[in-house]
């Protein structure tokens, strides 16, 4: 039991810091714009078998202006996911245009 205090310390530390992010780039240049779209997504039971769409084509005009999508999971979002089970497990969602 000596490491029990230690272990739940570092379980959380863990948790609290960890992100996720996929990022898919359409075109080779660095991006310096803002995000066009900068929402958030609700999933429920960790997502299983829920989809969200979003258009981007249609956010950005065409889809030859679409430069980045990205989702990610914030440290926040890992820590909610965390304590709720993954019963609520949110994620962002930004799409960057021309």
């Amino acid at each position: 039991m000596i490491f029990k205090k230690p272990f739940l310390f570092f379980a959380a530390l863990l948790v609290l810091t960890g992100c996720a992010t996929q990022r898919f780039d359409f075109v080779n240049t660095p991006v310096n714009t803002a995000p066009t779209l900068d929402d958030d997504q609700t999933f429920w039971v960790g997502g299983i078998g829920q989809t969200a769409e979003i258009d981007a084509a249609k956010i950005c005009g065409a889809a030859s202006k679409v430069v980045r999508i990205e989702t990610m999971q914030t440290p926040g979002d890992v820590a909610l996911t965390f304590v709720t089970l993954s019963i609520y497990a949110p994620r962002h969602i930004r799409v960057t245009c021309k």
